[in-house]
Order: structure tokens, then sequence, then C-alpha cells
């Protein structure tokens, strides 16, 4: 194996398209390139990719294979998958801090429950929104709300609440998505 270092954007990317837990970044990009175990070998030059080093870097086994197509499409979720499916606790457990945890949740969130994710917006606290599509509206909405988006979404989310704050929000996101009380205490627990 061989170790090489990409972007965060990139990183996120390849972990937004997890399609089971414990799911290697290898079989990720594998399967977003539809390559098979044999196209693997850098068998010719115009394959190999070298990650260029930034300033925010992250380490990713094996080598990374340039695509065959522009963009890889993301896969579609079929109905009544869950967020379980899509989360690689593996990956959350190599986040820094509860805001890279939370974003990644949501992220998951986001990708199995895009066509009703716009319910977030309607979760908020007594005097601020929680979610919204812009960071200028979350920043409006109070001080210090430190806006993020949530990862290969349209959508924004305020991470300047405290960790339970943001357990109380995956709560709330879990139960609007159609999760159960004991589901949406193990999305909760996941962060």
């Amino acid at each position: 194996m061989k170790t090489i270092e990409i972007e965060d954007e990139l990183y996120q990317y390849i972990l937004s398209n997890t399609q089971y837990i414990g799911e290697s970044a290898s079989s990720i990009l594998k399967r977003l390139l539809e390559l098979s175990a044999q196209d693997t070998s850098p068998a010719s030059e115009e394959k190999e990719v070298i990650a260029e080093k930034t300033e925010s870097k992250t380490e990713l086994d094996d080598q990374v294979v340039a695509p065959k197509k522009e963009k890889p499409a993301v896969a579609k979720v079929a109905p009544g998958e869950s967020v379980f499916n899509y989360i690689n606790k593996e990956e959350l457990a190599h986040q820094r801090g509860a805001v890279g945890r939370f974003l990644l949740i949501l992220a998951a969130l986001y990708r199995v429950h895009q066509s009703q994710f716009v319910v977030v917006n309607d979760i908020r606290g007594r005097d601020r929104l929680y979610f919204a599509t812009s960071e200028e509206e979350l920043a409006e909405s109070g001080s210090s709300t430190k806006p993020r988006q949530i990862p290969d979404s349209p959508f924004w989310v305020i991470t300047n609440s405290n960790t339970t704050r943001k357990k109380m929000m995956l709560t709330e996101v879990a139960i609007a998505l159609g999760y159960n009380v004991q589901e949406a205490e193990e999305i909760r627990e996941l962060l």
C-alpha cells in the first residue's frame, strides 16, 4: 500500500460516497472510478495522479487513479435506506473534534435523504436558526454562529454550539427525517 496526501475537500467527497460502515477509501475510489481489481495497477502513467500538498492535508491509503469520466455520479439511494449504511465509524473517529463528526453525520443524512432534507430548515433555537441554505442567512440570525456548509450539500449549519446542543440538533434532524426515537439516539451518539 502507498500513502498519499490529498486535500480535505477531496477526502470529504470520498467519504460522502461511503456505502457501508467500514468501507475502505480504496474500495470507494475503485467503485467511483469503475475499476476492477486488475485496472488498479499503474500500467499507464496517464492513469496515475499525484495529489498536490496543500495547507490542509489528509492521508489516504493506496494510490489514486484518474477517473475515466469528468465527475463520478453520486450513487442513488433506494427509498427506505438508513443512514447507518453510509456512516463510516472509522472516518468519524479520525475527525479531530465534534464539529468534524457533526458535519460528517449531517452529510450522510443529506446523502440518504436529499429530497426530504429541506425539513432541517424548520429546526431552530429560541432566537437563532440552526440550518439554512446560505452562510449569510445563518450569520444574520445571531452573533458568532460560525456557519459551515454541510459537505456535498446546499445546506449550512451553525457550529459554535456546544456538543450537547449539536447532539440535540442531530436528534431533531433524525426524527424530522423519519427515524424512530431509538435510531435518532444512535445517530446522536455517533457524535
